[in-house]
């Protein structure tokens, strides 16, 4: 094939990945739980949505048993997590009766509960652009969407193959976006729960000097840009799991 035809036949089954503060792009997919209307079935939800490069490979499988041990954890925070390989359902399935006769971690008969998407013809793949051509051809990298209760996408983190994802920083990630939209704050560098978080810096100069005059005992000024104040792990976890208690009452 001449590179100018190849060059076209790569385009064609790739696309403009979403941006962060898009809107999630819509589909209609089989998955190992029955069909999947996305994102409207998860209206007034947190989704995790990620992409892994194939069926019964090492790391994945590693990979789908975390975020399994994981997933009571997302959930209480009002989280869905949904799976998605460029693979046919009786393939996944296969996978999911192959991992529980794995032992990993302490983790044995673990039964993969959240869907995983039959994508076999790449559609929603190159809705979110998670086939990286040059990385690997024909696969989907390892990307996580975080996308919010609006359809929002809000986090946006790819993988290489042959670098499994860090899930602390997933974890971290969702508890910090829920924070800073619950408590109109921002989180510093290496934030973990119960650390102080950012107070917006002031738009005006009364508010500069305010700021900087330290009348406000709550605030730990440290610039009139760059102010802390302190937000304890309960308060954000209390907030953040409220949703998903009141629903279970």
């Amino acid at each position: 094939m001449c590179e100018f035809c190849n060059h076209i036949e790569k385009a064609d089954t790739t696309s403009q990945m979403p941006l962060i503060g898009d809107k999630a792009p819509e589909f209609i997919a089989n998955t190992t739980n029955g069909e999947v209307n996305f994102p409207a079935d998860y209206a007034g939800k947190w989704v995790i949505l990620f992409s892994h490069p194939a069926d019964f490979t090492p790391v994945c499988t590693t990979e789908f048993m975390t975020f399994q041990s994981m997933l009571s954890e997302f959930q209480k925070f009002n989280t869905e997590v949904i799976g998605l390989s460029i693979g046919t359902l009786t393939g996944h399935l296969a996978w999911i009766k192959s991992i529980k006769e794995i032992d990993y971690r302490g983790w044995s008969g673990m039964n993969i509960t959240f869907p995983i998407i039959d994508d076999m013809n790449m559609e929603v793949a190159k809705k979110y652009g998670m086939i990286h051509h040059n990385a690997a051809d024909g696969k989907t990298v390892r990307a996580v969407f975080i996308i919010d209760p609006q359809g929002i996408i809000r986090t946006i983190l790819y993988y290489p193959l042959t670098t499994g994802r860090n899930f602390d920083e997933i974890r971290r990630t969702l508890i910090a976006l829920q924070t800073a939209d619950n408590f109109h704050v921002a989180t510093p560098a290496d934030w973990q729960p119960g650390e102080d978080v950012v107070v917006s810096a002031p738009s005006t100069t009364a508010g500069m000097n305010e700021r900087i005059s330290g009348q406000d005992k709550n605030l730990d000024v440290k610039a009139w840009y760059l102010t802390f104040k302190k937000l304890t792990k309960d308060e954000i976890i209390e907030k953040s799991t409220a949703k998903t208690n009141k629903k279970s009452k």
